[in-house]
């Protein structure tokens, strides 16, 4: 997925994902997604279905019997919920994940990759701002191990 989409939260919670965000996830549409609560960030991540099962594989591999293991799966999977676009191209945002990320009324809709971040609008370009700061440290870092 590509792009930075800014959006608006309904009156029920409801955000109309733009057209070019639609059209990008229209493979995968049918499948469905899941939210759930970022780890690193006040902010929500959409899944769609197939990267979620795959991340869900992974954490099935982690020993039951270690205390960290059950303690890292439980805030996981806090607050996950299925998700499904309308007939209009709406995503319900649930009341519990929108009071975590601060979500009122605008909304930014941000790639991850291979997900898609739920950010309040106030929040995200604060966030952005703050990082832009130590970015090219960030980069370097990061990137130059994979040359």
């Amino acid at each position: 997925m590509i792009g930075v989409h800014e959006c608006k939260v309904d009156n029920k919670g409801r955000i109309l994902l733009p057209t070019a965000l639609k059209n990008q996830l229209e493979p995968i549409i049918s499948t469905g997604f899941i939210i759930k609560r970022s780890i690193f960030q006040q902010c929500l991540e959409i899944f769609p279905r197939v990267e979620w099962d795959e991340a869900v594989e992974g954490i099935n591999k982690l020993g039951r019997y270690t205390k960290k293991n059950t303690d890292f799966i439980r805030v996981f999977m806090a607050g996950v919920k299925e998700v499904e676009l309308d007939s209009s191209g709406r995503m319900l945002i649930p009341r519990d994940l929108a009071v975590f990320a601060n979500i009122s009324k605008d909304v930014v809709l941000a790639s991850a990759v291979n997900i898609i971040e739920v950010w309040d609008k106030d929040k995200y370009e604060a966030i952005i701002a703050e990082d832009q700061i130590n970015f090219s440290e960030l980069a370097e870092e990061v990137m130059g191990k994979m040359s």
